[in-house]
């Protein structure tokens, strides 16, 4: 059986509910403040969690960071390589405006002090055919992959956030990105979705693509000449910031059960859909009966 390895942040979300962007020499007053366990690698290890994946989570936390090992626990979160070290864990600053749009300022504390023994370690414990998600919101992203590749993991990449570390990566080991149209534009240099997956397919023949358009929904492409299209299922949001998350494990566990991709699709859609009607990151993100209950 092939096991499912993210190696990815957590973070302490701070979320303040504002009624607009502050802009740039403003100073505004929060509605509210909230506390939540979250970080890119943390929100997808809950999503597959909550999809039915037995999830192994890899990652670093500080001093402040004790409270994820009962919640990983909670969710059925495999704990086994989530390392305690000295000082400050990641965190984030998360505005929420009235129309449920967010604005995150990330502080990567612990996510950055992951070094090529602890990786190691981690991946000495996998090998070929296992599943390896990891997003850019820890460091030795490039080792990483690198080392996956080597033994013969199955590697997914979510690109986010784009930065110039992402240059350091060969992209040619990734078998699955799954992205959004903005760091699909970074990494193609085009802003249409057809010629960003053309781009990438052309730069990376043998990467399935996954592209989320926001209210466009999401495509999916590979080199076969495959290419679906999924609509969003329409709802009142309250907070978009796991969305994009939830899509990621959902989608990953679809392709786990060897699903069709259209059908991957619409369920991890109704997932994102759900989501985003519920206030913060985590305890937001649905469980697989109530998404099969909803479609």
């Amino acid at each position: 059986m092939n096991r499912v390895l993210n190696f990815g942040s957590l973070n302490v979300d701070y979320t303040y509910k504002v009624d607009h962007m502050t802009r740039e020499g403003e100073t505004q007053s929060s509605e509210s403040m909230e506390i939540f366990l979250g970080g890119k690698g943390f929100n997808q290890s809950v999503a597959l969690a909550k999809a039915g994946v037995d999830v192994y989570h890899a990652g670093m936390i500080g001093d402040d960071g004790d409270g994820f090992l009962p919640v990983c626990k909670e969710y059925g979160i495999r704990t086994d390589y989530i390392k305690k070290v000295e000082g400050k864990g990641g965190h984030t600053m998360i505005q929420i405006d009235k129309n449920a749009q967010n604005s995150i300022l990330l502080f990567g504390g612990s996510n950055q002090k992951v070094d090529k023994e602890f990786v190691d370690e981690v991946l000495n414990s996998f090998g070929k055919g296992d599943y390896l998600l990891l997003q850019n919101e820890i460091s030795s992203l490039s080792y990483i992959i690198d080392r996956a590749y080597e033994k013969g993991m199955i590697i997914i990449l979510n690109p986010s956030p784009f930065d110039c570390r992402l240059d350091n990566c060969d992209m040619s080991k990734v078998t699955y990105f799954i992205l959004n149209e903005i760091e699909g534009g970074q990494l193609s240099g085009k802003k249409e979705p057809e010629e960003i997956i053309n781009i990438m397919l052309g730069k990376y023949p043998k990467a399935k693509i996954v592209l989320t358009l926001g209210w466009d929904g999401a495509m999916y492409a590979d080199v076969s000449g495959a290419r679906f299209h999924q609509p969003i299922f329409p709802v009142k949001a309250v907070d978009t910031t796991a969305a994009g998350d939830t899509f990621t494990g959902y989608f990953i566990s679809g392709i786990l059960e060897n699903m069709p991709i259209p059908d991957i699709l619409r369920m991890s859609a109704k997932a994102s859909s759900i989501t985003v009607t519920g206030k913060g990151a985590s305890p937001s993100i649905p469980s697989r009966e109530e998404v099969m209950a909803s479609l």
